[in-house]
């Protein structure tokens, strides 16, 4: 019998699989990495959140006059899918990541994750990013009606993302149109 063919070896050739397509191709890190979300368990939903948010991160573009490494992250309010954001970006890049503290704004921000929050609070940040090259994502707004660019929700089985072109659209980055397939099909899972 091949190796590949024991016990547990699914789960073995499955990782191995995503692990090399997602050195392969950002677009099949993408779709891996939200495919690979399948754990009910809390550090199983944090380690996809986590993908997830890494996969989009990687397919922004920021302005030539912004090239700022690492890119930070801001979190404001409490995120709902996960406790510990911690994106992780294919390829190695480096996300630090910073919460804000309710009233401020997003000064020195690349990427705003909003959490739970006031909705005066979340409508103040999404004001204050328009126009400026800010990826903005949410877990709390799966409707993807409030202004963030990205919005992450359950789905079994595991995690998927809306995308809101009109957001999109109004600031200065650009994002891969791959990622925006993934996200209109409404099944990034």
């Amino acid at each position: 019998m091949p190796p590949w063919r024991g016990e547990g070896s699914l789960s073995v050739f499955v990782s191995l699989l995503l692990v090399g397509s997602s050195l392969a191709a950002p677009q099949l890190a993408m779709e891996a990495a939200s495919q690979t979300i399948v754990d009910d368990n809390a550090a199983g939903l944090s380690t996809g959140v986590n993908r997830i948010i890494g996969g989009i991160i990687s397919y922004a573009r920021w302005p030539a006059d912004l090239p700022r490494t690492p890119r930070t992250m801001c979190v404001a309010g409490t995120p709902q899918l996960t406790d510990h954001i911690a994106p992780a970006v294919p390829g190695g890049k480096s996300i630090a990541v910073r919460r804000l503290s309710a009233p401020a704004n997003g000064s020195g921000c690349d990427i705003l994750f909003l959490g739970r929050m006031p909705a005066a609070d979340r409508q103040r940040l999404i004001a204050w990013v328009r126009g400026r090259p800010v990826l903005t994502i949410t877990d709390d707004d799966p409707g993807c009606s409030y202004g963030a660019m990205f919005c992450l929700r359950t789905r079994a089985p595991g995690v998927s993302f809306s995308v809101n072109l009109d957001a999109i659209g109004r600031g200065p980055l650009r994002i891969d149109p791959r990622v925006l397939k993934i996200g209109s099909d409404g099944d990034a899972s």
